[in-house]
């Protein structure tokens, strides 16, 4: 029924608000002579009231009183009302003043009965759009069921808010609560709400059954957060974000913008704050190159990149569709720096050397790779050619056309590597830091090429995630499933990653490996769990959980240093600078062509990645086919085939 009611014409509204304005200015006479209508002169009141309405039509008009629909009555409306009111008021006292002066008193106002009739007149009119509003919500709620909710943050986008819901027509809540950690708002009482410490929020869960808790505070640090998710979902209470500020539409969002809190959230750290004062003095102006522009790394160091007004950005990928989808978006933020995409494979040695020669980069990102470990350990020739020829490729083109500064995106599964992936990029690192220390021992340090490598775990939320994997699992129903029960992994965020890179970029002097103190690592089974829950859903009950084995080259943790390996501090205490073998750089250029010539005859599997075995002898493979190459009788005779 309540779905039904219409939204009363406005001409209705109008007579309404007139009707009331009249009533108003009798009750001002009468209460003007004490409630004794024996002594009103009905006449001359006829004549006052008829000019009133006279002049709060036109008023009205002017200042639109009648056009907000009247169940959604706020602030603004009440303004419009309190002027229209001062207005009519302020005409009727100069009509009487004037009447008075010409000795006309038929048209005499006098001020008590001003005064009287403007604040009934006002009380009146919201009076009864209150009473609308209030009435209109019962019937929207009657024999409904209610969600009662608890708003975390009791500041402006708290507030926010619950004005939201009480204005959403499908939110059917009732907000009993704010909860704050700032001592000196506790206690107050908003809008009739009183706002609690966040110390006893487990008491007003006790106390009544809580449906959902809103997340309306932004400086929330994520252990807070942690503990907050895990006590509601402990209790089976909802957890809901409000947007972020950014997210909302001329200052203010809507009910159906609040949002399930993500797992994303829960594995976000303490922010790192970098330099942003000196990358801006190194970038800014300059021409810079980005490789992988269109994955999720690249195209994130570009839209930092961004802020630092560069005078070109080179998005170079071999993905036409990402490449192109990233050039739309880039050309809606009408930024200032030239945002060139150039379609190519880093594999493809003439079209980086066109590249190159057109537009001579100052600094170079080199984030294009393949990635994901099962896919390289059956297609070994792919990931030299491209983690390793591709990487040797644009360093080599670094040099020869001055680029300032290298940085090259590498990943924890270089360390100990157990498979083909994370040994490629382990290449790819030799490579560029042997490059750089050739350069240094011949004495051109300061005019060479600076190669920075970054390293760190699983992003969050990339291409191929284990968490957008999850998602659609959940969201089909189930199974979700993790390969093994004690598989972990680091977790960084998109944004967190392309700060690392963009740190090191700058803070770096050369050859250097950074890594990141990432935290404890994850247990896979546990993010599992923790996301289905989040979903509202039973692990093992709801939504089965099943182990199908470790993948071919998959292990079971992750590492960002090698056993032989130690770090040197950094100005900031989450990033360490790794101290590492160096290698020389003749014999691994040699050695590289050698490696490099065998993936582009594609055949030869085995001696490709006794090949890789020889150069990355940490390199040893778990749970694949080239496992036999462990063995020393093994590896002896694919050498002697290879030599």
């Amino acid at each position: 029924m309540f779905q039904k009611i219409n939204i009363v014409p406005r001409w209705i509204i109008f007579l309404i608000d007139s009707a009331i304005c009249a009533f108003a200015m009798v009750f001002a006479h009468l209460v003007r002579y004490n409630l004794s209508v024996e002594a009103l002169d009905w006449q001359a009141l006829s004549g006052n009231v008829l000019i009133l309405l006279l002049i709060n039509s036109i008023v009205f008009i002017n200042f639109r009183t009648y056009a907000g629909i009247i169940r959604y009555t706020g602030i603004q409306d009440a303004l419009r009302i309190c002027y229209a009111i001062l207005m009519t008021t302020s005409v009727l006292f100069f009509i009487g003043l004037v009447s008075a002066n010409t000795g006309g008193g038929a048209l005499a106002f006098p001020n008590v009965t001003l005064i009287i009739y403007g604040l009934f007149s006002f009380l009146f009119l919201i009076s009864y759009r209150v009473i609308v509003k209030y009435v209109f919500a019962y019937l929207r709620n009657y024999k409904m069921d209610r969600k009662t909710v608890i708003i975390y943050g009791a500041g402006e986008a708290g507030f926010a808010t619950k004005r939201v819901l009480e204005h959403d027509a499908t939110s059917n809540v009732t907000v009993i609560a704010f909860v704050d950690d700032d001592m000196r708002k506790v206690g107050k009482v908003v809008d009739g709400i009183k706002i609690h410490h966040t110390l006893d929020l487990q008491t007003l869960t006790l106390g009544q059954k809580i449906d959902e808790i809103i997340l309306a505070a932004f400086t929330i640090t994520p252990a807070k957060k942690n503990e907050l998710v895990d006590f509601c979902l402990d209790h089976d209470i909802k957890v809901l974000n409000v947007p972020p500020l950014d997210k909302w539409i001329n200052g203010e969002f809507s009910a159906r913008q609040l949002q399930t809190i993500k797992i994303e959230n829960l594995l976000e750290r303490e922010p790192i704050r970098i330099n942003n004062e000196e990358i801006g003095n190194q970038v800014k102006g300059k021409r810079v190159l980005v490789t992988g522009a269109a994955g999720s790394i690249g195209s994130e160091i570009v839209r930092q990149l961004l802020r630092f007004q560069p005078h070109t950005i080179i998005l170079c990928d071999q993905a036409e569709t990402p490449l192109h989808h990233l050039e739309l978006e880039l050309q809606e933020m009408n930024a200032s720096t030239a945002c060139i995409p150039y379609l190519g494979d880093v594999t493809n040695e003439e079209r980086m050397q066109e590249m190159f020669a057109m537009y001579e980069p100052h600094y170079v990102y080199h984030a294009a790779a393949y990635k994901h470990v099962p896919m390289m350990e059956l297609c070994p020739s792919e990931a030299i050619l491209t983690n390793v020829m591709g990487t040797k490729i644009i360093a080599d083109l670094s040099v020869k056309h001055h680029v300032l500064r290298f940085v090259m995106v590498s990943t924890d599964k270089a360390v100990n590597p157990t498979n083909v992936m994370g040994a490629s990029k382990r290449l790819a690192e030799c490579y560029v830091q042997s490059l750089y220390h050739s350069a240094a021992n011949s004495g051109d340090k300061e005019k060479f090429t600076k190669f920075i490598t970054t390293r760190f775990g699983n992003v969050l939320g990339s291409n191929g995630s284990v968490i957008i994997r999850f998602k659609e699992q959940i969201e089909k129903g189930g199974p979700v499933t993790v390969t093994h029960p004690n598989i972990t992994r680091f977790f960084m965020t998109i944004p967190e990653a392309c700060q690392l890179v963009l740190e090191a970029g700058s803070m770096g002097s050369g050859g250097e490996i950074f890594v990141f103190d990432m935290g404890k690592p994850v247990p896979i089974v546990d993010l599992a769990k923790k996301m289905i829950r989040l979903y509202g859903y039973v692990p093992g009950i709801d939504i089965e959980i099943k182990y199908s084995g470790l993948r071919p080259g998959e292990k079971l943790y992750e590492e960002l240093l090698m056993d032989s390996e130690n770090t040197l501090p950094t100005y900031h205490e989450k990033i360490m600078i790794a101290k590492v073998r160096n290698i020389q750089f003749d014999t691994l250029h040699q050695d590289f062509n050698t490696l490099i010539q065998l993936a582009k005859q594609r055949k030869g599997t085995m001696e490709m990645v006794a090949k890789m075995k020889q150069l990355v002898p940490e390199f040893i493979s778990n749970n694949s086919v080239f496992e036999q190459l462990d063995n020393s009788n093994n590896a002896e005779v694919i050498a002697m085939k290879i030599s």
